[in-house]
């Protein structure tokens, strides 16, 4: 006589992202289907990491068939960090045996990707342990061309946000500044501002690994409404990234106690309400210019996250759920699971881990590639190829009401690292 199978459970950590119930649902039936029977654990690791075993819910095919259709999640979530202790980490540990499991499905971000490669070790394979990457970020380490879900339908309904913005700012003549998240990486504000077509977007990325003074945003947004503004033009939308905010010095959080960081050490971007903060520091720029115009602040995210997902994240996180099962019930351990043009990959824990940190890396844009590139030609900024035209520069310096000369010391700063232009692909690049 065989021993029955012990169980799988389920949880998610993080923060929510669209697709999230698809891949709940399709784990389930498969384990279900090979007669393992599956937990769901309620609120990520935060119960676990007490010792308390209670918050957990049976999950069976007729309670989870028809829940990929809807967004949020079905187990709760949490940012409960259990890596942040050894005794923690334990009881996570013991938690889970004292269910009876032994295979663990985490659906979440790099920082639920870190707990878990930290409970897989510490289990010493009691436990196999597999992670679905999740996040509207994007900033999961997969191969460059592989998404996270989530990410999709966020960036979707992100840009209708942004499109119907636009038509409002041409007609009242006004602009807006919507900050979008992305605590590191600029995926999602990338995404949203060159689909919607956006005046231009701002990313953490571009100011490379240097922090900037505020002066120093204030003035690539000023300038940007400026040159908008001599074309005829007193309205736009900028796209910003939340990052941008971590780039910024006066946000150090060690240079201000009112700044506070979360269970995983992260700034608590959300208590910087960026918008707010350059809307009104522009606006006070551009009065010293003698350049009137309305601004508002927008901040757009949390109207993302648990949005039904878009049938692309639909059927994307459900490959990601039935491969998560069936690699962990058929041994599979210590593994990412991606889909990687149209075919399932373990990506191993150890391999997006940073030697440095020890933690998992942040895949950031790539300011070098040609998507980014294209993102930046559109956009409507100071460009170097701006101060190589005396008529040009003559129209901007007009707008705001400066000599050619006093517009060229007061903005030139902006352009000192420009971008790339872009460079025609040789014949080896087009096959």
């Amino acid at each position: 006589m065989t021993d029955r199978p012990k169980k799988l459970a389920i949880l998610v950590g993080g923060g929510p992202a669209p697709g999230i119930n698809s891949v709940i649902g399709a784990a389930t039936i498969r384990a279900n289907l090979a007669g393992i029977e599956v937990v769901g654990v309620l609120d990520g690791f935060d119960w676990l990491m007490k010792g308390d075993v209670s918050h957990v819910i049976p999950l069976t095919i007729p309670h989870v068939s028809r829940i990929h259709f809807r967004g949020g999640s079905h187990l709760g979530i949490s940012r409960a960090n259990p890596t942040t202790d050894d005794a923690l980490l334990e009881t996570t540990v013991l938690s889970l045996l004292r269910l009876d499991v032994d295979k663990l499905i985490t659906i979440g971000g790099d920082d639920t990707a870190f707990s878990a490669a930290r409970i897989e070790q510490r289990a010493q394979g009691r436990i196999h342990v597999v992670h679905v990457p999740k996040t509207i970020d994007n900033d999961v380490a997969l191969p460059a061309e592989v998404d996270t879900f989530g990410f999709q339908t966020a960036r979707h309904i992100g840009a209708e946000i942004v499109k119907n913005l636009m038509v409002d700012a041409k007609t009242t003549h006004r602009w807006y500044f919507v900050v979008t998240m992305g605590r590191k990486a600029g995926h999602l504000a990338l995404g949203i501002g060159k689909a919607a077509g956006a005046t231009l977007t701002m990313i953490p990325e571009e100011f490379a690994g240097e922090t900037v003074s505020i002066d120093h945003v204030v003035d690539l947004l000023a300038a940007a409404m400026i040159k908008r503004l001599a074309s005829g033009r007193p309205d736009g939308v900028a796209v910003i990234a939340e990052g941008v905010a971590e780039k910024i010095r006066e946000f150090d959080p060690t240079q201000s106690a009112e700044i506070e960081r979360d269970a995983h050490g992260h700034i608590r971007i959300a208590e910087i309400d960026l918008a707010e903060i350059l809307k009104l520091k522009v606006r006070a720029r551009l009065k010293e210019f003698g350049v009137k115009g309305t601004i508002v602040g927008k901040n757009i995210g949390y109207e993302l996250r648990c949005a039904d997902p878009i049938p692309a994240d639909m059927e994307y996180a459900r490959d990601l759920g039935y491969c998560a099962a069936r690699h962990v019930i058929d041994g599979g351990n210590a593994d990412i699971v991606a889909m990687v043009h149209g075919r399932f990959m373990a990506i191993p824990f150890a391999s997006v881990m940073d030697p440095r940190t020890g933690r998992t890396r942040v895949r950031m844009v790539d300011t070098d590639s040609d998507r980014y590139r294209i993102a930046w030609v559109y956009m409507i900024r100071l460009k170097r190829q701006d101060f190589e035209d005396a008529f040009e520069l003559a129209r901007y310096a007009a707008a705001a009401n400066m000599s050619l000369d006093a517009f060229r010391a007061r903005f030139a700063h902006l352009v000192a690292d420009p971008r790339p232009s872009l460079a025609p692909s040789t014949q080896h690049e087009k096959r």
